[in-house]
């Protein structure tokens, strides 16, 4: 029974050290994690920030190819998908949560998942675009997105939609499509893990 949170907490060691030794950030996650409705609370106060997987988008990375700027060379999102991404924007006013701040990828799918979310403008951030055809970029983009979280102003709830690897390298969480972790910066600018919320 005690076996699953064992190998889980050897798979977050070893990803941290990985972490460490390659220069890149790496969020700590709080023993406990808060249950749904804290992890609402907490994104709805200053200094925390949700890093969320775009919405269902079938196959895995993109075409040969595709182009930044033609959402048609690209994995998009399928109807699912954007039934997903309406159903969280949803979830999140539920929650109570107002005047959300939403910053994108660059890439179709996450800038699409950000306006079906519903909540307003979505701006676009280069260091949360997927590096998983480009791998020389991950540690780079990682500082980026380190240093961008550490400057930002969090005085009221930030959704960052990116990819799975930028998600992965930043807290060593693996997220399904649509899943957010929330993190707390604290007053030096380091990240904590709090929790996450699945968002099937």
């Amino acid at each position: 029974m005690e076996e699953r949170p064992m190998i889980q907490n050897r798979r977050f060691l070893f990803a941290a050290v990985l972490a460490i030794l390659a220069g890149l950030p790496f969020l700590i996650r709080d023993a406990a994690a808060a249950d749904e409705a804290e992890l609402w609370r907490l994104l709805g106060s200053s200094n925390h920030v949700a890093l969320m997987r775009h919405a269902l988008a079938p196959g895995t990375g993109d075409p040969d190819g595709f182009q930044l700027r033609d959402c048609a060379t690209q994995r998009n999102l399928d109807d699912q998908g954007r039934a997903q991404a309406a159903r969280i924007g949803d979830r999140i006013r539920r929650a109570g949560l107002k005047q959300v701040r939403v910053v994108s990828s660059q890439w179709c799918r996450c800038l699409e998942t950000a306006r079906l979310l519903g909540l307003g403008p979505v701006e676009n951030l280069p260091a949360l675009n997927s590096f998983f055809q480009r791998w020389d970029d991950r540690a780079p983009q990682t500082r980026a997105l380190a240093t961008w979280i550490a400057e930002a102003d969090l005085s009221r709830p930030t959704v960052l939609v990116s990819h799975q690897v930028n998600i992965s390298a930043l807290t060593g969480s693996y997220t399904q499509s649509g899943e957010m972790v929330i993190a707390r910066r604290s007053d030096d600018g380091a990240l904590r893990v709090v929790g996450s919320i699945a968002t099937n």
